[in-house]
């Protein structure tokens, strides 16, 4: 004889959604929870360095070096200001500004020392003393003779 054995139904396999909203909140709640919260850039309040006042003289010498070379160029500090052919040098009327107002700030004297070339125009070195002129340097001296 054989026995029969009679199958047991089981309901069709369902999602259920309301566990996986839950687990979806606890995974939300946990991440917020744990991370840090940082400020953004645009709310960091800082101050750009600008001009400070000294409260008393340095000792220190503050002086530039113009050089101009044979063709005319103006050299500070190996960068080149304007060209040979500008009647009024204008980007090194600025420099000069931007450095008489440190000089000032240190409360030392703003020194210029012009170093031309032999071969230099005597109008490019007269244009050189207008842009010290403009800038209100009074410390202007010339560094004669090759010093190479």
């Amino acid at each position: 004889m054989a026995i029969r054995l009679k199958k047991k139904s089981h309901p069709p396999a369902a999602f259920q959604i309301a566990p996986m909203i839950d687990v979806v909140f606890l995974l939300l709640i946990f991440f917020i929870v744990s991370s840090t919260l940082e400020k953004q850039e645009a709310d960091i309040s800082f101050q750009l360095p600008g001009v400070a006042e000294q409260s008393e003289p340095l000792d220190l010498p503050d002086e530039q070096i113009i050089e101009i070379d044979a063709a005319g160029q103006v050299i500070v500090n190996e960068y080149r200001y304007d060209s040979p052919a500008t009647t009024r040098l204008v980007e090194l009327t600025a420099m000069l500004m931007r450095f008489k107002q440190a000089s000032d700030a240190n409360k030392v004297e703003a020194i210029v020392t012009i170093a031309p070339d032999d071969a230099v125009p005597q109008q490019i070195v007269v244009r050189v003393m207008d842009a010290c002129a403009r800038a209100g340097i009074e410390g202007v001296n010339f560094a004669l003779g090759d010093e190479g």
